[in-house]
C-alpha cells in the first residue's frame, strides 16, 4: 500500500482495524515502511509483520537481530507461526515464551500447504500448547487466497474441524483468517458479530463491517432483524 492508500483506509474505515499485518516478508522491501508505521501509530493501530520473516529468522539463527529491529522500528507485536517452515513444537513453544517477554505474540498454527490435511486434534493440541506459552491469540491459517488450513481448497469452510477447535479453545483466543466474503459470512454466523478475523484486505474492511452489523444482504436477517446475536 502507498501512503496515500494508508491515508485513505484510515479515513474510511480506521475504526474498524483492530491490527495491521504486513504481509509475509514485504515490510523488508517496502520503500515507505517508516512513514506507514507512523501514519498507523498515530491512527493507535497496532502493526504486526508477517510470520514468515520469523520463521527465516528462526532458520538463518538471525532472531535476535529480528527482535532488535522491532524495537527499532517501534513495534510491540510479532507473529510466530510455521506454516511455511516446520519447526518442532518445543522450538517454537520457547520462542514463544522468550519474545512474549517483550512482545504481544500472535502464534499462527496451520500449513500454507493446501494439500497438508492435518487431524482436529492436532491443531487443538498446537493451540493450546502456544497459548500456553504465552501467545495473546492464535491466528488459524487460511493464506492469503482462503484456500488452505481451516478451509478446503476450493475455499469451502471445513466446518468440522472449526466446530471442533471452538469445542476445546474459546474462539475469543483465536483469529480466524477468512480472506473470502463467504468464509467470514460463516464464521459470523456461527460465533456472532465480534468473532476475530483476520486476512481482510483493505478494500474489504469496510464491507466485512457492514456484515458485523448486519447492513449487508448476507447477514441482515440475523443481525439487523433480530435472529442473533
Amino acid at each position: 500500500m502507498s501512503i496515500a492508500d494508508v491515508d485513505g483506509l484510515l479515513e474510511v474505515a480506521g475504526d474498524s482495524v483492530d491490527i495491521v499485518k504486513l504481509g509475509w516478508g514485504t515490510a523488508l522491501v517496502s520503500a515507505n515502511l517508516r512513514p506507514k508505521l507512523e501514519r498507523y501509530a498515530a491512527f493507535g493501530i497496532p502493526v504486526v509483520l508477517g510470520g514468515t520473516l520469523t520463521e527465516l529468522a528462526i532458520r538463518q539463527g538471525r532472531v535476535e537481530g529480528l527482535v532488535a529491529w522491532l524495537h527499532e522500528l517501534g513495534l510491540r507485536h510479532v507473529e510466530v507461526s510455521d506454516g511455511t517452515i516446520s519447526l518442532e513444537p518445543s522450538i517454537k513453544h520457547e520462542l514463544i515464551k522468550r519474545l512474549a517477554g517483550e512482545f504481544t505474540v500472535l502464534a499462527e498454527v496451520g500449513s500454507k500447504d493446501a494439500s497438508f490435511i492435518m487431524a482436529p486434534y492436532v491443531w487443538v493440541e498446537q493451540i493450546e500448547r502456544d497459548l500456553q506459552a504465552g501467545a495473546w491469540k492464535v491466528i488459524a491459517e487460511a493464506r492469503e487466497s482462503g484456500t488452505a488450513g481451516i478451509y478446503r481448497a476450493d475455499g469451502e469452510v471445513r466446518t468440522g474441524l472449526i466446530d471442533e477447535i471452538a469445542h476445546a479453545v474459546d474462539p475469543q483466543r483465536l483469529i480466524f483468517e477468512a480472506p473470502l466474503r463467504q468464509q467470514q459470512v460463516w464464521l459470523l454466523e456461527r460465533f456472532g458479530t465480534e468473532c476475530n478475523l483476520g486476512n481482510i484486505v483493505p478494500a474489504d474492511v469496510l464491507s466485512l463491517e457492514t456484515l458485523r452489523l448486519g447492513l449487508r444482504s448476507d447477514t441482515v436477517e440475523r443481525f439487523a432483524l433480530g435472529g442473533g446475536d
